[in-house]
């Protein structure tokens, strides 16, 4: 009878499960690029709303762009698709290429530098509303 009674409750949660599960499939060309709240950056939601709560969006950095000294409140994941993207933090220099993966969390300040002739495109994983926060010099 105990077995019969875990069987059942298994089932309900894969019931559960299933009505959650959700598709979100964006081909390149229908992605919607908006300016940013910054000259030289625009974005891209695919999933979610950046200003409410957690998202997935594409961010694009013109070449030659330098981000000053900032956080975000949220905490993100990120891959770099194109560009050459050189990043500092914790007082060290990364030059990152396409494919490279990298991770903010608990508000850690950094400096982003679209360096080259292209464009730098990353895929971020934003865990709460994206923003953008200057630091004090």
């Amino acid at each position: 009878m105990r077995s019969k009674g875990m069987a059942v409750a298994a089932g309900v949660l894969l019931v559960a499960g299933a009505a959650a599960a959700k598709s979100v499939v964006v081909p390149t060309q229908d992605a919607k690029w908006t300016p940013g709240a910054i000259p030289q950056v625009s974005m891209a939601a695919v999933d979610g709303d950046p200003a409410k709560g957690a998202s997935h969006f594409f961010l694009k950095y013109a070449a030659g762009f330098v981000t000053p000294a900032h956080h975000h409140s949220a905490d993100h994941y990120v891959t770099l698709l194109s560009g050459s993207l050189t990043l500092t933090a914790d007082g060290k220099e990364t030059k990152l290429t396409p494919g490279s993966y990298f991770a903010f969390t608990g508000k850690a300040t950094h400096v982003a530098k679209c360096e080259g002739t292209q464009d730098c495109v990353m895929f971020i994983d934003a865990r709460g509303p994206w923003d953008v926060v200057p630091e004090k010099p």
